[in-house]
């Protein structure tokens, strides 16, 4: 459901397959959606930053911050699956503890931006790089309770940046 706020471009739907052209697309999103969070929220105010896409939601700023945190998360999860022979533990983190946390509540954003384009250089690179092999590696996400392989990894990424980008543009369209 489009309309509903908690999803505006609908719900992550794990892909059973992926073609490189799928692939190609995703880490294309990844990259470019990365850059789009600068453009759309550099020059905001705090009265802007406070801004909420739904009552109770997280407000923009705590969106961004979250952003980059989870988009550390997505790299790392990659390299350990990629490193590490035990991918049944992957790493988790309390989300809406991370987004009450003072950093996240009250530190302006800038510093978020650039992490955000920073991990995004480097995991685009190391998404790009990655052979057939390394694609079919999986790990567990005991919270989802399934098992991803590193291309719908990938695709959960890209899905998680246009997912609160859209949230980020309804926050800002509400009066």
């Amino acid at each position: 459901n489009m309309s509903d706020s908690r999803y505006p471009i609908g719900p992550f739907v794990l892909p059973e397959t992926f073609s490189s052209l799928d692939l190609a697309q995703w880490i294309g999103e990844i990259e470019t959606e990365a850059a789009s969070y600068r453009l759309l929220t550099e020059k905001l105010t705090d009265a802007q930053l406070d801004k909420t896409y739904r009552d109770g939601s997280w407000n923009v700023r705590q969106l961004v911050h979250h952003v980059a945190d989870i988009q550390f998360l997505h790299y790392l999860r990659m390299k350990k699956a990629l490193t590490e022979p035990d991918r049944g533990d992957t790493t988790l983190i309390n989300m809406d503890g991370w987004a009450m946390l003072p950093d996240s509540v009250t530190d302006p954003i800038a510093g978020s931006l650039q992490s955000l384009e920073g991990v995004t250089q480097r995991y685009v690179s190391l998404a790009r790089g990655l052979t057939e092999a390394q694609l079919a590696l999986t790990y567990f996400h005991p919270l989802r309770k399934i098992w991803f392989n590193q291309g719908q990894a990938l695709a959960m990424s890209s899905w998680h940046l246009r997912h609160h980008l859209a949230h980020i543009r309804i926050a800002l369209s509400r009066n």
